[in-house]
């Protein structure tokens, strides 16, 4: 859990541009975060991604309805990921959810994600890479919610390996935020000094 007793209906993080936005409830695991917002370091493709692939191919069941909703399940039901319209309108949105069945008919939601349609495709494909990664997280003994659900190993200590993964990452984005900002920065020429505007008339005029 990124803070303690977070709202599972609320929406604690925000990225946000001119053109889309993006909100994760505070349960959201960080890990799921950052493969989105690495993402954004990243230059666009050339061509867009699909998202659903990705789900597919780790076991998720794919449906699309008639009016081009999209939908995909986990096997285990309990995490999906959508892009619906409204009941009022043609616009559609992405959400992710994690939510228990209540054994009432209900649903106990764990944690969200909502996105724009119009947020780039290949940022939705890298959070979909995130959420799909079977990779083991590093997390407290008493930290897990509905520990039942997942398989913990004890590692012992791991305070230095931790430190260490964390300053790889810091070291990671940052090279990856300068290089982003070099190649958006315009090469336009400096303008000549006077003195060498000066110059330059006078050896033309040899």
């Amino acid at each position: 859990m990124l803070e303690p007793a977070a709202d599972t209906y609320s929406a604690w993080w925000r990225i946000s541009s001119e053109r889309w936005h993006a909100s994760f409830g505070g349960n959201t695991p960080a890990e799921i975060i950052a493969g989105f917002t690495d993402a954004l370091l990243l230059p666009a493709p050339v061509a867009e991604p699909d998202v659903w692939p990705t789900l597919q191919a780790a076991g998720w069941t794919y449906e699309r309805d008639e009016r081009g909703n999209e939908s995909a399940r986990h096997p285990d039901s309990v995490t999906t990921m959508e892009r619906r319209a409204t009941l009022t309108s043609d616009y559609f949105s992405w959400t992710a959810e994690v939510a228990l069945p209540t054994g009432l008919g209900g649903h106990q939601r764990l944690w969200h994600a909502y996105f724009d349609d119009r947020t780039p495709r290949h940022l939705l494909a890298a959070f979909a890479t995130a959420l799909t990664d079977p990779a083991p997280v590093p997390r407290g003994h008493y930290d897990v919610p509905h520990s039942h659900m997942v398989t913990q190993v004890e590692r012992g200590t791991q305070r230095e390996q931790l430190a260490a993964a964390h300053d790889a990452r810091l070291k990671a984005i940052r090279a990856a935020a300068r290089k982003a900002r070099r190649s958006s920065a315009p090469t336009t020429r400096p303008a000549l000094a006077p003195a060498t505007e000066t110059a330059a008339a006078v050896a033309r005029g040899r």
